[in-house]
């Protein structure tokens, strides 16, 4: 896929039926968000809230859900080098097909959000190195990211990506460049597959995924559109059922029983009860 002429443009999901939902819909490949993961187990920011065990536990269930490709966001890791290469042992055991790892200081907190560190290069090109040595396939993808543009300035940004690039990442991301201009600037100074993150409201310009590939970038994603999307139909269904005491005003807004089961495969799991003989038990 990143070796093809089309922009790939990759929806966040956070749980397995997140997952069915974009793959049905017709997704090649779908990224599995912190931020979600934190929101939806804890009700938590995108804060240093989570650990490894959350965010492998997490992809283990929305692997198993789906055959596309699912990029686990890893955060910084979650330790040093060695607890790098861990995860990425753990991550692709579970059926990932690849990471996000970023440069930020523990604990991290959402790219879009103010008062982040990043640690010092080298350490960041310490853990890269883990990463890429403890992957069994090549077809593993590594993202490296950088937050370094909030704390040293794009030109700083820049070259963590280049470095990080030169080290072996397999695409790079420069995280919430704050204009278009700087996002030009990001497709014409770093020759690799590169990630733009569209978060509604967040720091960067949204902008179609034409456009963004015309810049330069490859990897389009939409992280947090689902998980903002839920938010809003669910606090719209609720009001209404607090409110009125029915839900029969979204009855054409929301998926029937019928529609649900297929989603879930109901059929698929009734021929295996048949099969293995549950319908002849009294």
């Amino acid at each position: 896929m990143l070796k093809s002429n089309k922009p790939l443009i990759i929806p966040g999901v956070y749980d397995a039926i997140g997952a069915k939902i974009a793959e049905k819909v017709g997704f090649d490949a779908m990224f599995q968000t912190g931020y979600g993961t934190s929101a939806t187990l804890f009700g938590m920011p995108d804060y240093g809230f989570i650990g490894a065990t959350e965010t492998v536990d997490n992809a283990r269930r929305i692997c198993r859900a789906v055959k596309v490709p699912v990029i686990v966001d890893s955060d910084t890791g979650y330790g040093n080098a060695l607890s790098v290469w861990k995860l990425v042992k753990e991550l692709e055991s579970a059926g990932a097909s690849g990471i996000f790892l970023e440069d930020q200081r523990w604990p991290k907190r959402c790219g879009h959000m103010q008062g982040k560190e990043v640690v010092s290069q080298e350490e960041y090109t310490e853990k890269l190195g883990a990463a890429i040595d403890a992957r069994e396939s090549k077809d593993f993808i590594i993202v490296a990211r950088t937050d370094a543009r909030a704390t040293e300035g794009l030109d700083a940004a820049i070259e963590r990506g280049l470095q990080n690039k030169k080290t072996g990442a397999d695409a790079v991301f420069v995280e919430a460049p704050r204009s278009i201009e700087e996002m030009k600037q990001i497709g014409k100074s770093i020759k690799a597959p590169l990630v733009a993150n569209m978060i509604e409201g967040g720091a960067t310009p949204i902008s179609s995924a034409q456009d963004l590939h015309k810049m330069g970038f490859k990897i389009i994603l939409y992280p947090l559109s689902v998980l903002f999307a839920n938010t809003f139909a669910t606090m719209n269904i609720l009001q209404e059922l607090k409110k009125t005491g029915t839900t029969s005003k979204y009855k054409n807004k929301v998926v029937n029983f019928d529609q649900f089961n297929d989603l879930v495969e109901l059929s698929k799991f009734r021929k295996m009860e048949k099969k293995y003989g549950f319908s002849k038990r009294e």
